[in-house]
Order: structure tokens, then C-alpha cells, then sequence
């Protein structure tokens, strides 16, 4: 059975009665089968599974979309009781900061590019609450993260790098739907017609680098933000081997991103 708790004091208290190393998923809630991967792959993993549900105000910008951020707790609680998750974290903004943080962590020159050109701060504000939420569940010696928001992801293993966290990071391969949509809490603003232009994204893709651009540039409801081609770690990117193609739009309201490992051939 799920236990839902709300404080630092009943986390503590609920993992005092489950002893031994954590599985940790953290989430922003409006759960979806793509967290479910991430909560099957603990499960598989660690005797306790943790997941949180935070919906981080530090990570939204000026003119983003917090306030209407889903909040869907108790189907949030359902797929985590499906997924057999041990405990759900789910603590209001006073619990993870009782005061306005004042030091937060900066994300550095990683933080400034793709997502983090279009989102300044984005990045410094997540990775100050995943700091925050590694320090406030105990004994967690793994965390499962989706390669759908492979920034963050790439992100997070830097800071646990960095500061020397002793955890390992996972990364969990992107959910779609079977016309390649992947998976994304923010599908769900989408008009019928607005994700039929969404499915550009991962066609664009899957077209591979050459010819991605001339995909996208085709669908006329879509406004590119960025379509990048970088190494694996997000730096630049090869002349051959593994690479990773990384897309970023809006449709209508919507801003939505993609990616995709990608094997660059001579001469591609």
C-alpha cells in the first residue's frame, strides 16, 4: 500500500519503517505512463521506492505557466499505487523551503544553452530543489530520471558529479504514444489539431539530422526554438559516432521538446 505524506517529519517517520537503501523518482505530479516507466524501473531496482510530487515554483520564469501547472494529486497517488511505490512525498512549497533560499545551485555554463537560453534561471531553480530533495529523503542511492528532458537530465548527473553525492542516476528511455508523440504532462493543453502539429517534433527526428529542419520548417503551426545537434554530454557535437539531436517548439500555447540519440556516419 502507498503512503502519501506531506511533511519532512512523516517522511522521516515513514522511512524509519522501511529501512535500507531508496529509490528515488521526482516528479512535478500530473502523472502519466512515462513517469510509470520511471517508477516501474525503481521498483525493479530498491526495496523502497520513494516519489515526490512538487510542483517547483523556482524552476518557472516570468510569464510561465505555474499557476496552471496540472495538479492531479490523487490520480498522482493511483499510478503510484499501481506502480506499487512504497512512498509518495507530496509537501507544499513551506516544506521544501521553509524560508526563500538564499544560496541556490547555479548551473553553469550547461544551464545557459537550448532550454536554458529560452528559460533563464529554469535550470538553477531545478537543480536547487533536486539538491533539496536528494538531502530530504534519506538513504536514497539512486534516482530515476526520463531522457524525454535530457538537459536536466545531463544536468543532474553533473551536479551529483560535482558534489560528490554517492548516487547513481538513471536515465529511463522517453514513453511515446505510438504515433511518436512523447509522452508530457503539457500534452494535455493541446487542441485536437495542435497535436497533430506536434507530431513534427518527433518526425523531425526521426529524419535525422540533415533533414530535420526541412521537417519542421513544413509544418506551419509550429514556431522553432531551437534544433541542435550536440555530443551525448551536450557539448559539441562529433564528426562521427553517438550524438544527440535535441528540437524545442511552441504550438499554439504550448511549448514542447523532443529528443533523440542519433549515430552520425562519415559524412553525415
Amino acid at each position: 500500500m502507498t503512503l502519501l505524506v506531506h511533511t519532512r517529519d512523516e517522511l522521516a517517520k515513514a522511512q524509519a519503517a522501511r529501512p535500507g537503501p531508496a529509490a528515488l523518482v521526482m516528479t512535478m505530479g500530473a502523472l502519466h505512463e512515462g513517469h510509470a516507466a520511471l517508477l516501474r524501473q525503481a521498483r525493479l531496482r530498491a526495496a523502497t521506492v520513494v516519489a515526490t510530487v512538487f510542483v517547483n515554483p523556482l524552476q518557472f520564469g516570468p510569464g510561465e505557466d505555474f499557476d496552471r501547472y496540472p495538479r492531479t494529486l490523487d490520480g498522482d497517488v493511483a499510478i503510484c499505487e499501481r506502480e506499487q511505490v512504497d512512498i509518495v512525498f507530496a509537501p507544499p512549497v513551506e516544506e521544501v523551503f521553509p524560508t526563500r533560499p538564499q544560496v541556490s545551485v547555479l548551473a553553469g555554463p550547461l544551464g545557459e544553452i537550448l532550454e536554458g537560453a529560452s528559460r533563464p534561471g529554469h535550470f538553477d531553480g531545478m537543480l536547487t530543489v533536486v539538491n533539496r530533495m536528494f538531502h530530504l529523503v534519506d538513504g536514497v542511492d539512486a534516482a530515476f530520471f526520463g531522457e524525454k528532458d535530457y538537459q536536466q537530465l545531463t544536468l543532474i548527473r553533473r551536479l551529483v558529479a560535482d558534489f560528490a553525492l554517492g548516487l547513481e542516476i538513471v536515465g529511463v528511455p522517453t514513453v511515446r504514444e505510438p504515433d511518436g508523440l512523447a509522452l508530457s504532462s503539457r500534452n494535455r493543453y493541446l487542441s485536437a489539431a495542435e497535436r497533430q502539429t506536434a507530431l513534427a517534433l518527433s518526425r523531425a527526428l526521426r529524419a535525422g539530422p540533415a533533414q530535420a529542419r526541412d521537417v519542421l520548417a513544413a509544418e506551419p503551426g509550429l514556431e522553432l526554438d531551437y534544433l541542435e545537434l550536440r555530443a551525448p554530454d551536450l557539448g559539441p557535437a562529433p564528426a562521427t559516432g553517438e550524438a544527440r539531436l535535441l528540437v524545442a517548439a511552441r504550438v499554439g500555447a504550448t511549448r514542447l521538446i523532443d529528443n533523440l540519440a542519433v549515430h552520425l556516419a562519415e559524412g553525415h
